[in-house]
């Protein structure tokens, strides 16, 4: 694995810690000893669920790109902007709904849609690096 994305993964690794305090966070909301609305508990599930999905994501697409010996820039590349969408998609899901008692979403939730686009583009970057690969092994 090229050591730029090997540092990566590691810091990404230790990011799971804070996404474990998170759900100590959900936990904190379930029992009713942090308030938050219908609005807030939907959101902030779905950021937590985003962030642990998309790290693992990251991180697996990090490793199969490795270790079908794909080119180093674009396997990197696409595990990153992965990683990339694990950052702005919850943080659109958490940010958008700060407050006492939001009724709506706010202009944060732009994060979201940032993030799908990185997600997408990092999953069709890995998907053709990976099948590229496979090509040249033949």
């Amino acid at each position: 694995m090229d050591p730029v994305l090997t540092i990566v993964v590691g810091i990404t690794v230790l990011t799971v810690v804070g996404i474990a305090s998170g759900g100590a966070f959900l936990l904190r909301i379930h029992t009713g000893h942090q308030g938050a609305n219908a609005l807030q508990k939907s959101f902030f599930r779905a950021g937590h669920a985003h962030a642990g999905v998309l790290v693992t994501l990251g991180i697996l697409l990090a490793t199969l790109t490795a270790v079908v010996d794909a080119s180093p820039g674009w396997a990197a590349a696409g595990a990153i902007a992965v990683l990339v969408a694990a950052i702005f998609i919850p943080a659109g899901f958490f940010l958008s709904v700060l407050g006492q008692d939001p009724q709506k979403p706010g202009p944060m939730v732009a994060s979201i849609w940032l993030g799908a686009v990185c997600l997408v583009a990092g999953l069709v970057i890995s998907g053709i690096t990976v099948i590229s690969a496979g090509v040249a092994a033949l």
